[in-house]
């Protein structure tokens, strides 16, 4: 569970966007962010003590919280379960209302020493995205799920920040591409899991997966995707 976000915070967040379609998330943005407001510093600082990287963040975070509402209207009832996860992943781009910000926030997350914080934004989106749906598994599941997601989510972004087609349907193609080709997989996986003579060795990574009882952190490995099959 999330806890409330201060109200200032979410000030500087407004205050701070116009600024990041020319400075970036950068101090300065942040500074011109501060002084518009009229909020004092050193409490500005208190609340985001790494600046306008902390902004940055809260503007990823409030997308998620807006897509996870939209999801929780949506009429998913006809739709199969990969269909379901394609829409929770342009929902979530649908509602992103400033796409320089995401552009700019795309630049300071690729940074080397920023990496580790894109990295959990994106794994986060992809954790939302799941619980939106209903997920409830808590073995290797959880973690494979998220991890290929993650992937899926993170070039999607890419792709949608170069898109100029109407109405962003090159966007939309290419999401139905890459969750066809997660699908492809599973049932190549699916091969692998039902083989006589790979059973035990599945069943081992199993059992190891059934002793992880983190589902609140993102793991330091990168796993190989992992979705039930479509419905």
């Amino acid at each position: 569970m999330q806890l409330p976000v201060d109200p200032i915070k979410v000030q500087l967040l407004e205050a701070i966007l116009p600024h990041v379609a020319f400075d970036g998330w950068s101090p300065s943005a942040f500074d011109a962010a501060v002084a518009e407001q009229g909020i004092d510093p050193v409490h500005a600082k208190t609340l985001c003590p790494r600046g306008a990287v902390d902004l940055a963040i809260l503007f990823h975070q409030r997308g998620d919280d807006a897509m996870a509402e939209a999801m929780g209207t949506a009429d998913l009832n006809d739709m199969r379960y990969s269909e379901k996860v394609a829409h929770a992943i342009w929902l979530r781009l649908q509602v992103v209302e400033d796409k320089e910000a995401v552009r700019r926030g795309s630049t300071l997350f690729s940074l080397p020493h920023m990496a580790p914080d894109g990295a959990k934004l994106i794994w986060g989106t992809a954790d939302r995205i799941w619980l939106s749906l209903g997920d409830t598994s808590d073995d290797m599941n959880w973690y494979t799920k998220r991890a290929t997601l993650s992937g899926v989510y993170g070039s999607v972004v890419l792709y949608w920040l170069g898109d100029t087609s109407e109405g962003a349907v090159a966007t939309r193609d290419f999401i139905d591409r890459r969750i066809e080709n997660v699908m492809q997989f599973e049932k190549f996986k699916a091969g692998i899991n039902n083989s006589p003579t790979l059973k035990p060795i599945t069943g081992t990574f199993a059992r190891m997966a059934s002793m992880i009882k983190a589902p609140n952190r993102m793991p330091n490995v990168d796993l190989p995707g992992m979705w039930r099959g479509d419905r």
